[in-house]
């Protein structure tokens, strides 16, 4: 009984030990989890406050159009857009196009076949005509001029793309604008047979967007 009692009286430490170990682990645990829980809790809300858009491609469009004695203009007929941003700051947001280069109709397929072509858009190597926004700046109540990226035929050049937004700080709207630029910066010198065509192209935007969720961006009045 000695022994047993001896036993129990060195195990009692022991057993203290583990229980104290225990219940720091455990403070340890719930202190790591309620930051978690807080930290999910901030992130929601963070991300409550942020405009959150939605463009429907189907009611947007995207066209293009050249001076020539022969008119060429014509529209994309698949292509892709995202208005996102990071808060409510006007600054944060970025406007990302991505057209088809092949999915290009003027109504004529010759002029199709020409414009998809290595002297223009050359989509067997370059598929992809973008434009990514690198800076937005409100110019009046309801226009503004976006900075960006432009890339065709794997170019990538500064251009401006001049929008209005037909809805600011409403539910849904239309914004459209057009962007201008010079087509032999872009390798695109070569003409169409019998067919004068000018350097200046225009690009015209159409785009159908809802803010699904959020507030909208802190405009300028």
């Amino acid at each position: 009984m000695k022994r047993n009692g001896t036993t129990i009286e060195l195990l009692a430490p022991i057993n203290r030990t583990v229980f104290q170990m225990s219940r720091q682990q455990f403070r340890s645990v719930a202190f790591v989890l309620l930051y978690l829980l807080a930290h999910a809790a901030f992130a929601q809300l963070s991300m409550a406050q942020v405009p959150v858009y939605e463009i429907t491609l189907v009611e947007s469009s995207i066209k293009f159009d050249v001076e020539s004695s022969v008119a060429i203009k014509g529209t994309f007929n698949k292509w892709n857009a995202t208005l996102t941003f990071q808060s409510r700051e006007l600054s944060t947001g970025v406007l990302d196009i991505r057209i088809e280069a092949d999915s290009v109709d003027t109504g004529s397929g010759l002029k199709n076949g020409k414009l998809r072509g290595k002297n223009f858009f050359n989509v067997k190597e370059d598929p992809y005509i973008t434009f990514r926004s690198t800076k937005i700046t409100q110019t009046g109540p309801l226009t503004f001029e976006l900075d960006g990226d432009f890339t065709i035929r794997g170019v990538t050049k500064k251009e401006k793309l001049n929008l209005t937004d037909s809805g600011k700080g409403s539910p849904s709207g239309i914004i459209f604008g057009t962007m201008a630029f010079d087509r032999k910066d872009y390798g695109m010198n070569s003409g169409i047979p019998f067919i004068k065509i000018a350097n200046r192209v225009e690009v015209s935007v159409n785009l159908k967007w809802k803010r699904i969720s959020g507030p909208p961006p802190a405009f300028e009045r």
